[in-house]
């Protein structure tokens, strides 16, 4: 690596919004639709272009969109569903939200996505669906689990919440298989509206339900304050959509650029004794950058590492936790000592600064300051 460091505090995250997100938001104030407005309809087909799928449904978080996908797939009280206990909380939250209950299982030591041998291990009488996370922007091991599926009658919604652009085994991008599948688009996310998600649908009768859904139960044909079936407050502003729309005209060039920081912290990482780059890619399975964890040297004092990080003007933050470790999951017998490679990785990640702007002398002062740290 060459160039001098910048010395200025190096952000964990640093959202990239231009002069085209910023006339799209004008345009939306100028026109006086702020919400359900021709904005959000727009970033709708978009976004369903950009993926080559029939449609996708704004709403206002990857958490809502979860949340209608269970009830979707009318997941309830008595229904356990497969889940990965290493992931962002709302994977599970959004089951406990219907009365369903999570069934952790373990995750796979290279891609930290549930292993589907576990799946199959934990399967019940109750089970009544999986749900997949693609943890940190790497694919799910889909196929193998659409056959595990498929052999139990048990519906699939995928959280591809961290993983847009990604491409699976089988060459196929992330959320594009037909299962309903969910996105989301907070700040630090590839795409970003600031708080935002959206939901994949396999029909155009639950793109129907969803829409109807996520604006508390009013269907298209209906009147104003007319609503047919319980519903939320789950829209996406039209102001939020314009960012949406102007981060899109430029998302191909944002990933391969985070495609290129990923590149440069994996020659910089591997100069560092016992640090772990994240996987990059395995046969045609392609990760899709969402932050830079690395997994730190066991018996590391990963907080000391992190104070010794910030105290070099470095952000970086513990990431992620077990969440079966949760109180108001532990509540439901869940234990420590029950997912020993969900746990170790927990116990050893570390999320580096990590943005599409990052320049080379960036990455390197990250690194130097890594190594710094864990001497």
């Amino acid at each position: 690596m060459g160039g001098a460091p910048d010395k200025d505090p190096i952000p964990l995250a640093r959202p990239e919004i231009g002069g085209r997100e910023e006339e799209l938001v004008l345009e939306v104030l100028r026109s006086g639709r702020l919400s359900l407005g021709p904005m959000g309809e727009r970033f709708e087909r978009a976004l369903a272009a950009w993926l080559g799928v029939g449609d996708a449904v704004a709403v206002s978080s990857g958490t809502a969109a979860l949340h209608l996908g269970v009830r979707a797939l009318g997941w309830g009280p008595g229904d356990e569903v497969l889940t990965s206990p290493f992931s962002f909380v709302a994977s599970a939250n959004c089951l406990l939200y219907e009365g369903a209950r999570p069934v952790f299982c373990d995750v796979d030591p290279e891609t930290l996505n549930l292993d589907p041998a576990a799946v199959e291990a934990a399967l019940g009488e109750r089970s009544a669906g999986l749900l997949p996370v693609h943890i940190f922007g790497y694919p799910a091991a889909m196929p193998e689990l659409e056959a595990i599926a498929a052999a139990n009658g048990l519906g699939i919604l995928e959280d591809a919440c961290e993983a847009l652009g990604a491409i699976d085994a089988e060459g196929r991008q992330v959320g594009t298989r037909g299962n309903l599948a969910t996105f989301a688009f907070y700040a630090n996310k590839q795409l970003t509206t600031g708080e935002g998600g959206m939901v994949v649908p396999p029909s155009p009768e639950l793109a129907a339900r969803l829409r109807s859904e996520r604006n508390q139960g009013r269907a298209a044909d209906m009147g104003w304050l007319d609503h047919g079936r319980l519903g939320f407050n789950y829209r996406l502003s039209d102001v939020a959509a314009a960012l949406g729309v102007g981060q899109l005209e430029k998302l191909d060039e944002m990933l391969a650029r985070r495609a290129a920081v990923a590149g440069l912290y994996e020659r910089g990482v591997a100069g560092i004794d016992g640090v772990a780059a994240p996987l990059a890619a395995r046969g045609d399975e392609r990760r899709s950058w969402f932050v830079y964890p690395v997994r730190l040297p066991e018996e590391t004092d990963r907080d000391a590492t992190i104070a010794g990080l910030g105290e070099r003007g470095v952000a970086a933050k513990a990431y992620l936790p077990c969440i079966h470790l949760f109180p108001h999951l532990r509540e439901q017998g869940w234990r420590e000592g029950q997912f020993p490679v969900a746990e170790a990785a927990s116990a050893r990640s570390l999320a580096l600064p990590f943005f599409p702007a990052m320049t080379e002398s960036h990455v390197e002062r990250v690194c130097e300051a890594l190594a710094e740290s864990l001497r």
